[in-house]
C-alpha cells in the first residue's frame, strides 16, 4: 500500500511538473519563419519634375532570430513611372521594376521592458530596417527631348541593374493565436530607396541621385518549427 502510494506521488509530481512547465512557455514561444506578400505605393524623387504614384506587389520570407529581430528576403515587382511630355525637360519614363532586396529589422521590443506599460507594450512592435537591394529597371516608356526648350535632351540607359540601399520604418501588428504565440503580423512601413547609380528613372542628370520613396502595407504568416524568447512575448 505505501508502495502504491508513493508511486502514485511520484507519478502526480512528474505530471504536475510537466503540465507547469509546459504553461511556463505559454507567452515565449514564437515561429522562427514568416511567409508573407503585400503591396507598396511608389514615387521616385529623381531627374523628371512630375512625381506620379505607381503600385508594385512584393512577397518575402522572414527569418525571426527573436520576434524583434528579423532579416527579411524580399521581392518586388510592378512600374514606376513619373514626368510629362509636357514639362519643360519634357523627361517622362514608366519603368517594369523588379528588385531584390535584403534587410535586417529590428523592433523596439528588443531593447525596452514591456511587461508594466500600456504604452511600451504598443511600441514594442516599432521597427527599423536597413539593407541592400538589387534593382533590374526596364523602361517600356521614355521621353528624353524638350518639346519646349530646342535641342534639349537628357541622357540615361533604357535598362539598368543597379544596387540602391533600402532604409524602413515601420509597425508589426501581431496577431497571437491560442498559445499566445504571433501567428499573423500586418506591416504597416515608410521606405526610402537611395540608388546609388541614379538610373532608377532612366535619366543621368544633375548632382543627386535617384530616390525611392514606398508606403507598405504587407501580411505574414509564421511558419515552421516553434523556439522560445527569453521573455513574455504577449501581455
Amino acid at each position: 500500500m505505501i508502495k502504491l502510494l508513493l508511486k502514485t506521488t511520484f507519478l502526480v509530481l512528474i505530471f504536475t511538473s510537466f503540465v507547469t512547465l509546459c504553461k511556463a512557455q505559454i507567452g515565449y514561444d514564437y515561429a522562427q519563419y514568416d511567409f508573407g506578400f503585400g503591396l507598396n505605393a511608389n514615387q521616385v524623387y529623381g531627374d523628371a519634375e512630375t512625381l506620379k504614384t505607381t503600385g508594385t506587389a512584393h512577397v518575402n520570407f522572414t527569418f525571426n532570430q527573436t520576434p524583434y529581430v528579423n532579416y527579411v528576403f524580399e521581392v518586388q515587382k510592378g512600374k514606376l513611372e513619373g514626368g510629362s511630355i509636357e514639362s519643360l525637360s519634357g523627361r517622362y519614363f514608366k519603368n517594369n521594376f523588379t528588385a531584390v532586396i535584403f534587410r535586417g529589422q529590428l523592433q523596439a521590443g528588443e531593447f525596452i521592458d514591456y511587461s508594466r506599460s500600456g504604452l511600451m507594450n504598443g511600441l514594442k512592435n516599432l521597427y527599423i530596417s536597413a539593407g541592400l537591394g538589387y534593382a533590374i529597371n526596364n523602361m517600356d516608356e521614355i521621353n528624353r527631348v524638350s518639346k519646349q526648350l530646342d535641342g534639349f535632351t537628357t541622357g540615361g540607359e533604357d535598362k539598368s541593374n543597379e544596387l540602391y540601399i533600402p532604409v524602413r520604418i515601420g509597425y508589426e501588428f501581431k496577431v497571437f493565436n491560442k498559445y499566445d504565440q504571433p501567428s499573423f503580423k500586418i506591416d504597416l512601413a515608410y521606405s526610402l530607396g537611395l540608388d546609388l547609380t541614379d538610373n532608377m528613372d532612366g535619366f543621368t542628370s544633375g548632382i543627386s541621385k535617384d530616390k525611392l520613396v514606398q508606403f507598405s502595407l504587407g501580411l505574414k504568416f509564421a511558419i515552421g518549427s516553434v523556439t522560445s524568447y527569453r521573455k513574455q512575448i504577449h501581455y
